[in-house]
């Protein structure tokens, strides 16, 4: 499903490999809990730049750091690179805004998902 009619991954489909990356590092190292946590990241953005051609099955790395967090929100930068290989195949930015689930409003990024990110936030 990856690959489209030219046989490489289709540009939508990085989308998801950095939607994944992102959602992955939150429950893993935050603890967002997908399913019931009162508060969620909504993408609000996101940009792409493809540098080289991948197809499946080619297995992908993936590369995250935040390089800036608010109150509410938080940008992200992303690599994904070829198995082993130091170039980038795709770089990308992504910024979530953190929103009450029931209320759909705009809040304060929890403490431990705040911490999480600052692990990884670069100058």
């Amino acid at each position: 499903m990856d690959n489209d009619v030219y046989g490489h991954v289709n540009n939508v489909t990085y989308y998801s490999y950095f939607d994944t990356t992102i959602n992955q590092y939150l429950i893993e190292v935050g603890g967002l809990d997908i399913n019931n946590s009162p508060v969620v990241g909504y993408v609000v953005s996101s940009s792409c730049q493809f540098r080289k051609p991948v197809a499946y099955p080619d297995v992908l790395d993936a590369g995250l750091r935040v390089i800036k967090i608010g109150n509410s929100s938080v940008t992200y930068e992303l690599g994904l690179f070829r198995k082993g290989d130091v170039d980038v195949v795709a770089c990308g930015q992504v910024v979530h805004v953190f929103v009450d689930r029931e209320q759909d409003r705009a809040v304060a990024i929890p403490a431990r998902i705040r911490a999480a990110l600052e692990r990884i936030l670069v100058a």
